[in-house]
């Protein structure tokens, strides 16, 4: 399992790397990017803050979750981004490995819509015309 919360640019290779499996016909990945518009204004940037510790025990028991609802999930990975991103940036990468395709879409799903509800990580979007923490939702 990999799990990691970091200030650096995330590795996409490596993410899906580490779910490699022997027993995975699917691997499945949720690559979340910072787009140039929310709720129809123009966003500049996204800067993300967490609460370090709680943050990677949170994403770690989500993956841990995810498993106990997948028995058959062999690996996960989910890594977040915080601080300053620019348009284009990966801000999280959520990648989880099944022998099947519909485990593997189901749990990555459930990983992504779960983390941004339980995870302490905020999120401020900067617009042209000021900035706004942003509630998580699915």
């Amino acid at each position: 399992m990999l799990i990691d919360l970091t200030d650096q640019p995330i590795d996409v290779a490596a993410a899906l790397q580490a779910v490699q499996a022997d027993g995975a016909g699917a691997v499945n990945a949720f690559i979340g990017t910072i787009r140039n518009q929310s709720t129809g204004r123009r966003v500049v940037r996204l800067h993300y803050e967490a609460y370090d510790a709680m943050a990677l025990h949170q994403l770690r028991r989500v993956a841990e979750q995810a498993q106990e609802k997948w028995p058959m999930l062999q690996e996960v990975a989910v890594v977040h981004r915080k601080g300053t991103l620019e348009i284009g940036d990966v801000a999280v990468v959520v990648a989880v490995s099944t022998p099947h395709r519909a485990e593997s879409f189901a749990a990555c799903q459930y990983i992504i819509d779960t983390l941004k509800q339980v995870v302490p990580i905020w999120k401020k979007e900067e617009y042209e015309d000021g900035t706004v923490w942003v509630a998580a939702h699915p």
